[in-house]
């Protein structure tokens, strides 16, 4: 037999407490006066003191938010300090000089900016040109 083991005889009488719970005695934990100390007393749990709620502000936002990822946007003037006039620009590329990563590929990529004279590129699919870049437009539909 281990101490474990003993139970006692008798069980211990249960201390007689004021209102409902135990070691809760004048006001019983309802505190004083108001709604919430009454007998059957419930307040709706969306209730916020007569200020709008959550809920309603949730209502008064305007418009939604898209979840779906928007391309990433490249300068063109960025695109000409790393890549030659007349190449044709993939995502393959970007991925390798560190423009986008790979993960961000996915979602496609938008160039915008003016055009610099100079430099004429050619772009490959998932890659939109803005229309500030004369010419790029063109490149993209012949793909």
């Amino acid at each position: 037999m281990q101490i474990n083991d003993l139970k006692i005889r008798t069980p211990r009488k249960k201390r007689k407490t004021v209102g409902r719970g135990g070691k809760k005695g004048t006001y019983c934990g309802k505190g004083c006066k108001g709604q919430k100390a009454r007998s059957g007393a419930h307040v709706d749990p969306l209730f916020e003191g007569g200020r709008s709620t959550l809920i309603d502000h949730m209502k008064k936002k305007k418009g939604f938010k898209v979840r779906r990822a928007k391309p990433v946007v490249i300068k063109f003037s960025a695109l000409a300090k790393k890549f030659k006039s007349g190449t044709e620009i993939t995502m393959e590329m970007l991925v390798k000089s560190n423009f986008l990563k790979g993960s961000e590929a996915f979602h496609g990529v938008k160039v915008l900016g003016p055009k610099i004279d100079k430099f004429e590129f050619s772009f490959g699919e998932k890659i939109l040109a803005s229309k500030s870049i004369s010419g790029a437009k063109d490149a993209v539909d012949k793909k």
